[in-house]
């Protein structure tokens, strides 16, 4: 790596701040993009930890029936913690990852990554507090779906992938949606059929119009 791609990747990764220049030159790290398409299927065995430079990676498991439910994303400035758990504990990857948009991505040599995760306080930090924070948030999405409606949980969705203030509409299709959630289309779309019968929300081909955030919010609070 050349000493400008070192500092894109430091100015991502403050992580990496302590690492000496000499030491990039024999890492064997380096900078790869990846176009939308599955890249990691469960059962993985790591040879390389990525860092996401740009870009974003979804990170999902398929339930034996078929079904998808969408873990968290990875986006700059981050990594999967279910691969650092897979790399640190040395097994398998127990989840399933695809790139949904142009990715770039700095990878490290496995042994290296390991070695640099003793040496190097700063990155041995990010690591476990990436940790901590995904913990909650899978623990937030199993709280989601145990305890709300799934009326509750599509209102969520749409407002978390919304702006307050815009009035774009959200492009995206149902088929996403269900993903998203862990459940079928055919639910996904009975619930927006029924939040624009009540005035809601618009459909469109591939897009949905938040027409009224309020009530959206009240039904979440309920």
């Amino acid at each position: 790596m050349n000493p400008e791609q070192i500092a894109r990747v430091v100015q991502a990764f403050p992580c990496f701040v302590g690492v000496p220049i000499e030491q990039w030159g024999v890492s064997g790290a380096q900078l790869i993009s990846i176009p939308p398409q599955p890249v990691i299927e469960e059962g993985h065995i790591f040879e390389h930890a990525s860092f996401v430079l740009r870009g974003c990676v979804r990170i999902y498991k398929i339930s034996p029936t078929g079904k998808e439910l969408t873990l968290y994303r990875v986006k700059k400035g981050e990594v999967c913690v279910i691969m650092m758990a897979s790399i640190l504990g040395e097994t398998g990857y127990e989840a399933i990852a695809e790139t949904e948009e142009e990715t770039e991505l700095v990878v490290f040599p496995v042994k290296l990554f390991r070695q640099w995760m003793q040496e190097y306080k700063e990155l041995n930090q990010f690591i476990y507090r990436l940790f901590i924070k995904r913990m909650v948030s899978v623990t937030d999405l199993v709280e989601d779906m145990t305890f709300q409606t799934m009326d509750q949980r599509v209102a969520e969705l749409l407002l978390r992938k919304t702006s307050e203030h815009a009035n774009a509409p959200l492009y995206v299709t149902h088929e996403s949606l269900s993903r998203e959630l862990g459940t079928a289309r055919e639910v996904v779309s009975r619930v927006l059929k029924g939040f624009e019968r009540r005035g809601w929300i618009r459909l469109s081909r591939g897009k949905i119009y938040l027409d009224q955030r309020g009530q959206l919010e009240r039904l979440i609070s309920r």
